[in-house]
């Protein structure tokens, strides 16, 4: 059996680089490597992660490819959304077929720094076929970890508004906002003013009657209620869990009425907002009850129909 040199054990690699390294042409057919795409393989010990299957789209992929769409977001840390097919972008007409890959093309390239489409752009290239939920909590998360300039934003959605996408990203643009501390947090706002209830101060400061400063997550003023998302971190981080618990008691304490939202209970939006409106009516809300009618339907509908009667004007 042929030595395998300790570098192609750990990523994928080219057929070439394989030759090159010394490696027969017949031991990438034997039973120590797996292909991965045509001309390219992997060790046969090798799980390929997310990182590696970029990288093993990339040697398949012609030259001048680059990630783009939900890929490139997925590249910044942000574990949103399927992790395939991946989305690559090439300037041309190639019609190029990789498993687990999707190939967008495109008559020019979108701004980018080789390997990467710039997140404004990877971010039209995701509106295009996002749901309006998914996009508003993914630009609120990008804008919260300062990843997404807004004003180069506008600056491609006005210099190239034939791009794909930049309809479906100028719906949506004005709803973006910077003031979440979590995409959950964000999620949440959105079922709240989509089902038309007032809508809160997003982590303003609050002081309460004796004195105790908090932000909570959503601050209904004239109702003097609270709501707050807690994520699994509240409960494995024994710190944020003591917090917690000071927290609550304060709003006790002070009168507040206070709405605690979990992982698990925004698996039924319509209950948590059901009881957020509670909340409010105890505190002498008289406004309409929550309505789960078209723009509650609106947040899961791709934003491609919701612009599809608004496309942007020539000229302007």
């Amino acid at each position: 059996m042929h030595r395998v040199p300790d570098d192609l054990r750990h990523r994928p690699f080219a057929r070439a680089e394989a030759l090159a390294s010394g490696l027969p042409r017949g031991v990438l057919a034997g039973p120590q490597f797996r292909r991965v795409h045509h001309g390219v393989y992997r060790h046969r010990d090798l799980e390929l992660g997310f990182d590696d299957r970029v990288a093993a789209a990339r040697l398949a992929l012609p030259p001048g490819a680059v990630t783009t769409g939900l890929t490139r977001l997925q590249q910044l840390g942000i574990d949103r959304g399927p992790r395939a097919p991946l989305h690559f972008v090439l300037e041309g007409d190639h019609h190029l077929a990789l498993d687990g890959v999707f190939l967008h093309r495109t008559v020019k390239m979108p701004p980018h720094d080789g390997d990467h489409a710039t997140v404004e752009a990877a971010y039209v290239a995701y509106c295009a076929d996002a749901r309006a939920l998914e996009a508003v909590t993914m630009g609120c998360e990008l804008l919260r970890r300062r990843d997404l300039d807004v004003r180069l934003l506008e600056d491609l959605l006005a210099g190239e508004r034939w791009r794909r996408g930049v309809p479906e990203t100028a719906y949506v643009l004005p709803m973006l906002d910077d003031r979440y501390r979590s995409v959950p947090e964000a999620e949440l706002l959105a079922y709240v003013v989509a089902s038309g209830l007032p809508v809160p101060d997003v982590n303003r400061t609050v002081a309460l009657t004796d004195g105790t400063v908090l932000s909570p997550d959503q601050w209904f003023e004239t109702h003097g209620v609270a709501v707050e998302y807690e994520g699994s971190q509240h409960q494995e981080d024994r710190g944020q869990y003591n917090a917690d618990i000071d927290r609550y008691a304060a709003y006790r304490r002070n009168g507040v009425s206070y709405v605690q939202v979990t992982k698990e209970r925004m698996r039924s939006p319509r209950a948590t907002v059901r009881a957020v409106h509670r909340a409010l009516l105890a505190g002498g809300y008289e406004g309409q009850a929550p309505d789960f009618g078209v723009a509650w339907h609106a947040l899961q509908r791709p934003l491609r129909e919701l612009v599809r009667h608004r496309p942007v004007p020539r000229g302007e």
